[in-house]
């Protein structure tokens, strides 16, 4: 682990496996990242298998999609941009 001048840690990914749409996957995120998905989820009253799974869905009907923990990312990213007013 290490830690940034700004007090944040930083820490490797960690690898969870969870079933979405029917099928066991793994999904390797960073510690913030995960936390940042479960108050996500509670937030929206879904468990975090049902979130991610919608995120998924977003992301395959894209052209060309990126993996499903790059796009967890970008939307954990987005949405804080959303809920901070910095996009509309």
């Amino acid at each position: 682990m290490m830690e940034t001048g700004h007090g944040m840690r930083l820490e490797g990914p960690t690898k969870r496996s969870m079933m979405i749409a029917g099928h066991a996957t793994s999904i390797s995120l960073e510690p913030v990242f995960w936390e940042a998905l479960r108050e996500a989820a509670e937030a929206d009253g879904l468990p975090v298998n049902a979130l991610v799974a919608r995120i998924d869905a977003e992301r395959v009907e894209r052209p060309d999609p990126p993996n499903l923990a790059s796009a967890i990312r970008v939307w954990l990213f987005e949405r804080r941009r959303w809920r901070q007013g910095d996009i509309v």
